[in-house]
């Protein structure tokens, strides 16, 4: 039989350093965790998953219980006879049809399954022993995971008493930063750091680092992408998702937008074919006009009507522009995510920087109206101590991942 040469990207050439890099890379991909936001959801449940009755509300894991629209379901499902093949053509046609509708040329965006990949290989590119992560708190913690693998040291910065990332004590952290990481809006708070607040932390960012700009909740926002910074040569990375407005967590695509010579350094971290139901899907998608406008303001009436409630019942939460929300249940947040199961309403996790705060995923109008009634009556009963031992961390900071299958 011939043996087959793998193809490398255009320009790259296989030096002895090259090859030690290549190597080290694919050890850490070898035994790294992709941390995804289902994992991050399901890690803190206090009942095993399968135990989790049919008929239970999940407004944990930041889904949208909408799903895929109508035309990308209609589209997958006309795409069956060709889930045979790897269909590489169809991503390079979603990677076109993406790049024209944000005025980017198409080398400057990769597809993945999801963006927990490049996340985590962005991290692993740009940080290591001694160059630092750097991040809000409390924030999407997948960033932290890749970076102890990297053994990088992480700086966590308070959110701002508006609840924005705090740019210029992130800058000021570590004259040696590797990765500023920005999740816009914030996952948990869904709260929102302005564009100008952006473009200081570029501008004043510590020398050969990069800022890196999660933009997977910025369609339930009013927050100005910065999509236009990476067609300007910056030293940024964007991520993009379909699983939030566009539900299609279960399908898994995502994007990683930045200067070639920036995704270059994910090289050596791979990359594998994409689902062509995802890609169908992502480009039907992006191909609706109506539907980002529609599906953003059906969250946005539901989740007023959720405040406007809790603001009646004199219950703490912060102000969100996406589809989760932070509230203060006055009481270790593990409790009462423990009593809200008891009723068979599903909530997000805590984050350790906020101990009494649980995050809350915007549902159906349906699924909000019993997680009040579950709501009203767990912060009405009296705290006990839980009954379910809460589980140990199950992401501590030093930990060495096994590999994903």
């Amino acid at each position: 039989m011939n043996r087959e040469t793998p193809a490398l990207p255009n320009g790259f050439r296989v030096s002895r350093r090259n090859f030690v890099r290549i190597a080290s890379a694919a050890s850490a991909v070898a035994l790294v965790r992709i941390a995804t936001e289902a994992d991050l959801a399901f890690a803190q449940r206090v009942r095993p998953l399968t135990n989790v009755p049919p008929d239970a509300i999940l407004i944990n894991a930041n889904e949208n219980p909408l799903g895929p629209c109508v035309q990308a379901c209609s589209a997958m499902a006309d795409l069956g006879v060709k889930g045979g093949r790897y269909e590489y053509g169809m991503t390079t046609e979603l990677l076109k049809t993406f790049a024209e509708m944000e005025g980017l040329k198409p080398e400057y965006v990769r597809a993945y399954p999801g963006s927990s990949e490049p996340l985590h290989y962005t991290v692993l590119a740009f940080t290591s022993p001694e160059k630092s992560l750097v991040v809000g708190d409390p924030s999407y913690e997948a960033p932290m995971q890749a970076a102890a693998f990297s053994k990088a040291k992480i700086h966590k910065v308070p959110l701002t008493a508006t609840y924005a990332h705090d740019v210029k004590a992130m800058i000021a952290a570590d004259p040696n930063a590797g990765v500023l990481y920005i999740c816009n809006p914030n996952n948990p708070t869904g709260t929102t750091t302005t564009r100008e607040e952006i473009e200081y932390a570029l501008a004043n960012k510590p020398k050969g680092s990069i800022l890196m700009v999660d933009e997977a909740y910025i369609h339930f926002s009013d927050a100005k992408p910065v999509l236009d910074l990476v067609a300007a040569d910056k030293e940024i990375v964007v991520l993009r998702t379909f699983s939030k407005i566009y539900g299609m967590a279960g399908l898994r695509c995502g994007f990683v937008i930045a200067r070639p010579d920036l995704l270059a350094k994910l090289d050596p971290y791979g990359w594998n074919s994409m689902p062509v139901t995802a890609v169908v899907a992502a480009k039907t998608s992006l191909k609706s006009r109506d539907l980002v406008p529609e599906r953003k303001k059906i969250n946005a009436d539901i989740r007023n009507d959720v405040f406007s409630w809790l603001t009646a019942n004199k219950y703490s939460f912060v102000p969100s522009e996406s589809n989760c929300f932070m509230v203060d249940v006055k009481r270790p947040g593990k409790q009462f995510i423990q009593a809200m199961e008891a009723k068979k309403v599903y909530i997000g996790r805590i984050w350790p920087a906020w101990p009494t705060h649980v995050r809350i995923t915007v549902g159906t109008k349906p699924e909000m109206e019993a997680f009040k009634k579950a709501f009203k009556e767990s912060m009405e009963a009296p705290v006990v101590a839980s009954l379910v031992p809460e589980i140990a961390d199950p992401w501590p900071e030093e930990r060495p991942y096994p590999s994903l299958s």
